[in-house]
């Protein structure tokens, strides 16, 4: 077992920078005799902008999948604040809780404009005359500003999603997914496929969002996890390898020997 060295959090609402969030304690998990994590154990903070690393296979997007209750591992524990234990309930429930996931690949509503998407994803009852006959007060409509001024979208709010570009797609796709309030956000390859100038944004937005949220990035893109990155996990054979700055990341002999043979 790990130990917590932070002070955990009593509830969600008493949380702040610093204190633990999400704490892993010893998941593993198996597929047809395959250890997909093996004991792995990790804390994450509240304001930090984690960076994930690892070869293909290493564990990380079915970390993701056990945070978020889409897969239940054979052993451990997912802790969320102080006692919420996420193995207990189902993918509904914790994106309730206030954990968000965002996928490499965006999903958008590209009929409506910018705006409109933002306004959908609102956390709200969604049943349909409801959402049919709803106006937005005064402070959602600040929410939906602020959201759109974070992801440089702000000029464009009447534009129709699908008309924007790659990298203009997911920001309104994180966008849309700060509307439910997380405290937690896994962003998985949130660069893959932008130009040089998207991926300067996009640092710039995951690193706004971790002064008042937790952001956990799984990347393959090394130049981007060093230009945002503050602390860095590396997960290799379901595990984790290695654990600390970039730079000691890149000093560390374990990691070297993995991935560049020496």
């Amino acid at each position: 077992m790990i130990e917590q060295s932070n002070k955990i959090i009593h509830t969600l609402d008493d949380i702040k920078k610093g204190d633990t969030l999400l704490y892993l304690d010893g998941i593993t998990l198996s597929f047809d005799g395959f250890k997909a994590l093996n004991a792995l154990s990790l804390t994450i903070e509240y304001g930090e902008l984690r960076c994930i690393i690892g070869a293909n296979g290493a564990g990380k997007s079915t970390m993701m999948d056990v945070i978020t209750g889409k897969t239940r591992p054979d052993l451990g524990s997912v802790i969320f604040g102080e006692d919420i234990n996420l193995l207990e309930l189902d993918e509904p429930a914790i994106a309730e809780m206030g954990i968000g996931r965002k996928f490499q690949k965006p999903t958008v509503f590209e009929g409506h404009s910018v705006f409109e998407n933002l306004e959908l994803a609102m956390k709200a009852d969604k049943r349909f005359f409801k959402t049919l006959f709803a106006k937005l007060s005064g402070n959602e409509k600040d929410k939906i500003y602020e959201a759109m001024e974070l992801i440089g979208l702000k000029d464009d709010f009447k534009t129709k999603a699908g008309i924007l570009s790659h990298g203009q797609k997911q920001w309104l796709e994180i966008g849309m997914l700060m509307m439910q309030d997380p405290k937690l956000l896994l962003v998985d390859e949130p660069v893959a496929g932008m130009t040089a100038g998207e991926v300067e944004k996009t640092g710039q937005i995951l690193t706004d969002l971790a002064k008042e949220h937790s952001v956990v990035v799984v990347e393959h893109d090394m130049e981007f996890i060093r230009s945002i990155a503050k602390k860095v996990t590396v997960l290799h054979e379901g595990s984790v390898l290695a654990e600390g700055s970039m730079k000691s990341i890149q000093e560390n002999k374990d990691v070297r020997k993995v991935y560049l043979g020496e």
